[in-house]
C-alpha cells in the first residue's frame, strides 16, 4: 500500500481493504468514545468515519477498539521463551508492540546476543524495538561474557528497529562521571535514553537526570515517582512476575502528570504471561485502584508511542499502523480480537496464522564451569555476617547482620532460622570464580534451588540448606547448558532446560510454562512460600539494586557500590 493509495481510500475514492463497523473507538488523544468505523488500507489506518466502503467488512457489535497495547520496558529473555514463543504469549492478549532491552543475552554474548534478538524478533506479530543495552556489564563487580564499550554501541545506532540507549544502571557512575558512561551517554544523544534510578532523590536525581536519562522504571512509591517526574523524567510502572509496584503507585495516574507515565512489565515470566496477562493485566489492575479507564489505556498506548517517537502507532488514527485491539467491557478490557499491521492476529484469546520461526544465528555454548576450581566451603570466624534479605514481590533487598552456624569449622546455613547459603559462580570464561553469602526471606527448609538466569551477569546461582543438595542442582544446570533445577541431596527433582544463552529455550512458550511450574512446585516442596523462587533468586545477583547482592566477585553493598566482606 503506497502513500497515495492510502490518501484516496482516506478520500472515499478508493475501498478500504477492511472496514470495522459498529464500533466504538478509543481515542486517546481526547479521551472520548466516538462511534465511527474504521478504514483500514493495508498495514495501515486510513481514516474514520461513516462513509466508508471496504472489500471486507466487520461487524463489530457496539465492541471497543483501542490502539494495541505497547509494552515501554522488557527483557524478553526474562520470559524464558524465544521471541517468536514470547510474541505467542503476549500477542492475543493486545500487546502489539514491546521496546526490549536485550541487556540479558548481551551480558552472556555482547554484541551476537543483540543480533540474534534483532534477526529471531524479524517478521512476528509483534513489532520488536530494541535498546541498545548500555551496561554490560552491569558493573566492574560482576563477570559477564562480554563488554560493550561506546564504540560497540554506537555501531547500533541507526540500525533498523533500535531506538536508543537502554537502562542506564551505573547510576553511581553517571552522577560521578565516569568517562566511559558519559561517551555511551553522548553516542546516544538526540536518541531516547533510558534510565534506571532505584531510590534516587535530590541533588542526586538533578545529576542523572541531568546527565542524560529521560525515563525511570524504577519507582516503588508515590512520592518518588513524583519527584522524578517534577524533574521532568517520563515514568514507566512496572508490574514484572517479582517487582509488583503498580497498585502502589496507580495514585500517579490519577492527576496531571498522567500523561508522562507509560506501563511496563520488565521481567515476566510464563505462568504469569499466560495466567494474568502483560500491560493487558495492568489496564486492569489500573482500572480495579481507581484510574480511569481511558486514561489507563492511553498509558498502555499513546504515552509510550510518544515518548519513544513511535509516531505510526499508539492511536486510532489515519495514517498509524492498524494496531487494533477489540474487547467488550471498558471497565475491565480482555482482547477479544487482536489486529497487527491490519492482519487478524489473534481471536478469542488465541493466536491465528502464527509465522515459521525467523531465522536467527545459532549461538556457541555459554556454560562454562571448572568444577575442580568450585569450593562452598566458608571458613569460621569470629563475629557476625552480612546477610541478604529477600523481600518478596520486590527486587530490591535488605541488609541484615546476624551470627551465622559453624560446624566443623565452617559456615553453614541455618533453615530453622531461614539462613541459606547462596553462591554465585562464574560461568562465561571457565575460570569459575565463586561468590559466596547468606541469604534469608527464600524459605527452603531443604535441598536447593540453581539456574544461569542471575541478573544482569547471568552466571550461574545457587541457594541451598546443605552443600551437597547445591553441587547437585548446579551441576545439573550445567549439564543442560543452562536453565534451571532444583535437588534434595543428590536427586535432581526437576529441571527445565535453557539451552539460549543459559537463558531461553525454543519450546512452544506452553511447554516451557509447564516445565517451569514443576520447578517452581519443587522448590515450594522444599520449603520456599514465595510466588516464584527462582525469579527471585535472579535478582539477588544484581549489583545495581540496593542494598546488598551477590556476584562471582563477593558481597556488594550497592548504597556503598564496592565489595564488603562477609564479615563484619
Amino acid at each position: 500500500m503506497t502513500r497515495r493509495e492510502l490518501i484516496e481510500v482516506a478520500r472515499g475514492d478508493r475501498p478500504a481493504d477492511l472496514g470495522l463497523f459498529n464500533g466504538r473507538v478509543v481515542n486517546v488523544f481526547t479521551g472520548e468514545l466516538e462511534e465511527v468505523a474504521v478504514a483500514v488500507a493495508g498495514e495501515w489506518i486510513a481514516g474514520l468515519g461513516a462513509r466508508y466502503r471496504a472489500e471486507r467488512t466487520l461487524d463489530l457489535g457496539g465492541r471497543y477498539v483501542c490502539p494495541g497495547f505497547i509494552d515501554a520496558h522488557v527483557h524478553i529473555e526474562s520470559s524464558l521463551a524465544v521471541p517468536r514463543e514470547f510474541a505467542r504469549a503476549v500477542v492475543p492478549r493486545g500487546t502489539t508492540t514491546v521496546v526490549s532491552d536485550p541487556h540479558e543475552i548481551a551480558n552472556v554474548h555482547g554484541l551476537a546476543g543483540i543480533e540474534y534478538m534483532l534477526d529471531a524478533s524479524q517478521g512476528l506479530p509483534l513489532s520488536v524495538f530494541v535498546m541498545a543495552s548500555s551496561c554490560v556489564p552491569a558493573t566492574p563487580m560482576g563477570t559477564a561474557g562480554a563488554r560493550l564499550g561506546p564504540d560497540e554501541l554506537a555501531a547500533l545506532r541507526g540500525r533498523d528497529r533500535v531506538l536508543g540507549l537502554a537502562e542506564v544502571m551505573n547510576f553511581p557512575g553517571v552522577i560521578a562521571g565516569d568517562p566511559e558512561i558519559w561517551a555511551k551517554l553522548e553516542a546516544f544523544r538526540g536518541k531516547a535514553v533510558d534510565g534506571h534510578a532505584p531510590g534516587l532523590r535530590g541533588a542526586a536525581l538533578n545529576a542523572y537526570v541531568a546527565a542524560g536519562p529521560g525515563s525511570d522504571h524504577e519507582s516503588t512509591a508515590v512520592d518518588e515517582a513524583l519527584e522524578k517526574l517534577r524533574r521532568g523524567l517520563t515514568v514507566f510502572l512496572r508490574e514484572a512476575t517479582n517487582a509488583r509496584n503498580l497498585r502502589a503507585l496507580a495514585p500517579v495516574l490519577c492527576g496531571s502528570s498522567a500523561r508522562r507515565c507509560a506501563l511496563c512489565t520488565d521481567d515476566r515470566q510464563p505462568p504469569d504471561l499466560l495466567d494474568e496477562g502483560g500491560i493487558d493485566h495492568m489496564v486492569r489492575i489500573l482500572i480495579e485502584e481507581g484510574v480511569e479507564p481511558l486514561e489507563a489505556l492511553r498509558a498502555a498506548t499513546l504515552n509510550a508511542a510518544e515518548y519513544f517517537g513511535l509516531h505510526d502507532r499508539g492511536a486510532v488514527a489515519p495514517g498509524r499502523r492498524a494496531d487494533l485491539v477489540v474487547f467488550s467491557d471498558l471497565r475491565r478490557p480482555e482482547a477479544e480480537l487482536v489486529f497487527a499491521g491490519g492482519r487478524m492476529v489473534a481471536e478469542g484469546g488465541a493466536a491465528t496464522d502464527w509465522p515459521v520461526a525467523p531465522r536467527a544465528t545459532a549461538l556457541p555454548p555459554s556454560v562454562r564451569i571448572d568444577w575442580s576450581s568450585v569450593r562452598l566451603a566458608i571458613p569460621a570466624r569470629s563475629g557476625s555476617v552480612r546477610v541478604i534479605r529477600a523481600i518478596p514481590d520486590q527486587i530490591v533487598t535488605g541488609h541484615e547482620l546476624d551470627t551465622p552456624l559453624l560446624h566443623d569449622g565452617e559456615v553453614v546455613a541455618d533453615p530453622a532460622r531461614d539462613l541459606l547459603k547462596i553462591a554465585v559462580i562464574e560461568r562465561h570464561t571457565g575460570r569459575s570464580g565463586t561468590g559466596l553469602g547468606l541469604v534469608r526471606g527464600m524459605g527452603l527448609r531443604r535441598g536447593a534451588i540453581a539456574g544461569t538466569v542471575a541478573h544482569d551477569h547471568h552466571n550461574l546461582i545457587v541457594i541451598g540448606a546443605d552443600d551437597t543438595s547445591m553441587v547437585a542442582a548446579a551441576r545439573a544446570v550445567a549439564d543442560m547448558q543452562g536453565g534451571l533445577a532444583a535437588a534434595q541431596g543428590e536427586r535432581v527433582i526437576a529441571s527445565l532446560a535453557l539451552p539460549v544463552a543459559g537463558l531461553m529455550s525454543a519450546e512452544p512458550i506452553a511447554e516451557i510454562r509447564t516445565r517451569l511450574e514443576g520447578a517452581v512446585a519443587a522448590a515450594r516442596s522444599l520449603g520456599s512460600p514465595l510466588h516464584d523462587p527462582f525469579m527471585a533468586m535472579s535478582f539477588l545477583g544484581l549489583e545495581v539494586i540496593p542494598a546488598l547482592k551477590l556476584t562471582d566477585q563477593g558481597l556488594v553493598d550497592v548504597e556503598q557500590f564496592r565489595i564488603v566482606d562477609l564479615w563484619v
